[in-house]
Order: C-alpha cells, then structure tokens, then sequence
C-alpha cells in the first residue's frame, strides 16, 4: 500500500471558504495536495507555494479536458465546488449537479481510489427548495457516477472570514433595532470551518469509510433569535430584535435580485425557513475523533483579535 506521502489529493474548490481550510488539514496530515481552480493566480496569493508538496494546476469545473488532466494520477479527490447565488451560466443546477456528476465521472474513469463530495445538511432531492434541491441531486449524479463517495453535508458554517457570523456581527454593531427572519425560529446548528476540514483530511485516513455519508452539525442547536442574542452577548451588544414575516423578506428579496450585487434573495430567504440541524442516525463529528468547537469559543477569539 502506498505511503501517506505518495497518495496525492486533488482539492476542486481549493481556494474558497471551505476548500483552502481542507488544503492545510490534508498537508498537515501528510498528504500531497494539488489545488485545481480556475484562477491559479489566486492559489499562489493564497499559498505561496514554498512547500514542494503542494501544487496548484488549472481546472475548470464544467471542462471535461481540464478536470481528466488534473485527477490523472490522484489517490484522492475532494469537490469543495459551491454556489450560493445564481448567476449567468453558474446555476445550482450545472455546479451542484452536472459539474459534481462530471468530476465524479472522471474520478471514476481515473480510477481514484476515493473520491469526498461536499454538500450540505437536508440535501434532498425532492425538495421545493431549488438549492436544497440541487444539492440532493448533485448527491445522487456523484454516487451515481462513484458509487463509494463519502459524503459530507455540514451544517452552515462560521470563521473569522466567512459571510455568516461576521455579516450577523456587524449588523448587530450597525442597526440597534435588527429585523429577525420570520419569529426567529429556524434552528441552526452551526459548525466550525476548521473542524470540517479537518473531518475531510481524517477521512482520508479511515479504510473502511466508502459510501458513507457524514453529517457535521457543531455542538450546539439554536434557534436562529437564539443565536442573534449568544453573538450580541459576547459582542457586549444589546440590540432589540424584530420579528419580520418571511413574506415581507421575500418580496424585499425580488427587489434586491435586481441589483447587480444582491444582498439578499428569495433562495437565502427560503433556506432560513429550513431547520438546519444533523440528524442523530447519522455519523458525524464524533466518529472521526472530532470535538466540535462552538459558535462562543470562536467569537471570543475572533472579537479578541479586533
């Protein structure tokens, strides 16, 4: 069997959220890692490069030649590819399914030995939600095309640079009356980027792990008016929260849509409607050896380094 050092792992996504996180866990833990992304200039801002194990090769998702040459060789491959807002071509529809179908059929043809797609929690297929969807279908094309993938669906995630807790922090910061989604009852079930990556890196360590599929919710559930006052209490804020109907938010949506740059749509609007929680019949943090850190524990850390 061959070494740690000579599996090398192929991470689409590499330079996002997520997938630069996933980079570091799997050079942490000894693998060599390429970073396929569209934009190699980013990659080497981001990197640097100093590591001779770590390479950035250009790939784009929705190009069959530039995905077969970048898997060609790899032990393993990670699609950290998402989309959170519509926009020209790039629909939930050709990332999260035709793009995750054609990287898995690659994989496959490439005879990659494991192959990790990244999705979220309550993908399904038969959802009204076209996002939530999407993500179901792209699940079902990839186990299609690779029918060992493991599966990882966390929960909405949080860092130091990400768009959910700090855009919710600087609101709070910003408007003393703060409008709450509907009555502020969605439950939420925050996870940790650093954790989920480390979840992806682990996976690449287990054996017996093929066709599974992993839930990562962090250590507590809240309910979304829940969470507004755990970020405002730490933040030393004392804001008056607002509750505003989901069907004023989804008409203010419609308009926003026609901004160029929209803050808000009718697809964020609907997911705030959705518990977003991990189910207990499913494997999650724990089974990789993980302890999830909290939304509080970050926070503290994040205010502290402002």
């Amino acid at each position: 069997m061959a070494t740690r050092e000579e599996r090398s792992i192929v991470v689409f996504g590499g330079t996002g959220f997520l997938g630069r996180r996933v980079v570091w866990h799997l050079r942490k833990a000894g693998f060599p890692v390429r970073i396929a992304s569209r934009h190699s200039d980013r990659s080497h801002r981001q990197f640097g490069f100093a590591d001779p194990q770590l390479c950035s090769v250009e790939a784009n998702i929705h190009d069959q030649r530039s995905i077969a040459k970048a898997v060609a060789g790899a032990y393993g491959v990670v699609n950290a590819v998402s989309l959170y807002v519509e926009h020209g071509r790039e629909t939930f529809h050709s990332v999260h399914v035709e793009a995750a179908q054609r990287l898995a059929d690659h994989a496959s043809r490439a005879r990659v030995e494991r192959l990790v797609h990244v999705s979220g929690i309550g993908s399904d297929a038969g959802s009204p939600s076209l996002y939530i969807r999407k993500r179901g279908e792209g699940e079902l094309a990839v186990r299609a095309a690779f029918a060992d993938a493991i599966l990882i669906r966390p929960a909405v995630m949080f860092g130091p640079d990400d768009s959910f807790l700090t855009s919710i922090l600087q609101l709070l910061r910003r408007l003393p009356i703060y409008p709450m989604f509907g009555r502020g009852l969605t439950k939420l079930q925050p996870a940790f980027v650093e954790d989920v990556a480390e979840a992806i890196a682990t996976v690449f360590d287990r054996t017996t792990l093929n066709a599974t599929t992993f839930e990562l919710g962090g250590p507590h559930i809240y309910t979304y008016e829940e969470l507004l006052k755990v970020i405002a209490h730490e933040a030393r804020l004392k804001p008056v929260l607002i509750p505003i109907p989901f069907a004023a938010w989804r008409m203010l949506a419609r308009f926003a849509e026609m901004l160029p740059s929209s803050p808000l749509t009718r697809n964020q609007v609907e997911l705030m409607q959705v518990d977003n929680v991990s189910s207990l019949e499913m494997p999650g943090f724990e089974d990789l050896g993980i302890s999830p850190r909290s939304v509080e524990e970050i926070l503290r850390e994040i205010l502290q380094g402002q």
